[in-house]
């Protein structure tokens, strides 16, 4: 068996800015001839317009099909049957990471090429050559990966800006954690999502979205709370969805994202946003690393401030959970999850400990930095 090779994937052309939307047209005319263009019905109210408009000044027809809202694998088929129908040679996905994973899925499966419009900077979806898949309850059900990333990522950073500031916030603690997972999969020297050993690119890309957010995600959200654009919102976008997803795909993930899927099993937690998990994953994985207590400390207080949850509490569950916790634990820890990537064995047992000791010492850090107690949270019914 040859030995693994280093690699690094990315997709063909990244394009960020104030009013990138109505550019959307121009670039997306040299990669296909019949569009098809997949956004929810909210989304297509306010960027429709301007979707429309610039495909139509670059000679190409529109064609819009809904979304439904959960990118399953019925879902997806559905996407397949429709790509098929209207002959599109391109599928252009505009919206949020499920509209995207499932776009992509599609239009792998259909044989054509795909592009991302995120509307949100809140997962690192729209640069990767995988898609998340879940059930029709929105349980993980598996990731899916194709030969190739899409071949344009389109985002207008007004439009992020312009969603509400919880978007932004959950990409930063789904991006956070590409920093955390990359250098365990460097130590470990484990495989990653782009097929290959690490390279040195895609864990300085990991450690540098880690830096950007570190330095400009509180002054993005409070001028994102007023739907400005400044360059601090800029670097954040750009580092939620570029930095992150180039990381996270050739650095490596490691249990912070497995402890998100493992968290989707428990129903309380149905309704949070992915970013939102995967900060729990994050703090997690700190604490089964043994990292430095001021790390955890500061971690906790900066993600806190973010608005992220750093307590069981904030997910809807408890450390009394234990049913739930072992659930999630087991999920977490299936053959083949990524957390197989860290330099040393993890245990579903590990897992309940670590998950079920944040609660007490996040409580008693915030209480200490004199951050608000933690927000119970229920999952919509």
């Amino acid at each position: 068996m040859p030995s693994p090779i280093r690699s690094v994937i990315s997709p063909g052309r990244y394009a960020q800015g104030p009013g990138a939307i109505s550019r959307l047209g121009e670039y997306l005319a040299p990669i296909g001839s019949t569009p098809l263009v997949v956004a929810d019905d909210v989304v297509w109210g306010f960027v429709g317009h301007d979707v429309t408009t610039s495909l139509e000044a670059a000679g190409l027809p529109v064609t819009r099909e809904a979304f439904g809202g959960v990118p399953s694998a019925k879902e997806i088929d559905r996407l397949v049957e429709v790509i098929k129908r209207t002959n599109a040679d391109v599928a252009v996905a505009v919206g949020g990471g499920s509209t995207i994973d499932a776009v992509k899925a599609s239009g792998f499966l259909s044989g054509i090429r795909w592009v991302t419009v995120p509307t949100v900077a809140s997962t690192d979806a729209p640069t990767s050559a995988l898609a998340v898949v879940y059930t029709e309850d929105g349980t993980f059900e598996e990731y899916r990966f194709f030969p190739r990333n899409p071949d344009l990522v389109l985002v207008d950073s007004q439009i992020v800006a312009n969603a509400p500031a919880a978007f932004l916030a959950a990409g930063v603690g789904d991006a956070l954690a590409t920093w955390l997972e990359a250098r365990a999969t460097a130590t470990s020297s484990s495989l990653t999502m782009a097929g290959g050993l690490p390279t040195l690119t895609g864990t300085a890309l990991a450690r540098l979205s880690w830096d950007v957010l570190w330095d400009n995600a509180l002054p993005a959200l409070d001028a994102v709370r007023d739907h400005l654009v400044t360059p601090a919102v800029e670097k954040v976008i750009e580092a939620n969805t570029l930095l992150s997803g180039l990381g996270f795909e050739s650095g490596g993930l490691a249990a912070a994202h497995a402890i998100h899927n493992g968290l989707t099993a428990a129903p309380q937690t149905h309704g949070l946003a992915h970013g939102q998990k995967v900060n729990i994953g994050s703090l997690t994985q700190l604490v089964l690393e043994g990292a430095p207590t001021q790390d955890i400390r500061d971690f906790i207080e900066f993600t806190t401030r973010v608005g992220l949850p750093t307590t069981l509490t904030e997910i809807g569950l408890t450390p009394e959970d234990t049913r739930e916790l072992e659930l999630i634990a087991a999920t977490a820890t299936v053959a083949g999850e990524t957390i197989h990537a860290m330099p040393f064995e993890v245990r579903p047992a590990d897992v309940v400990s670590a998950l079920t000791s944040i609660e007490r010492f996040a409580r008693r850090v915030r209480e200490e930095a004199g951050l608000p107690a933690p927000t119970p949270y229920k999952a919509p019914h």
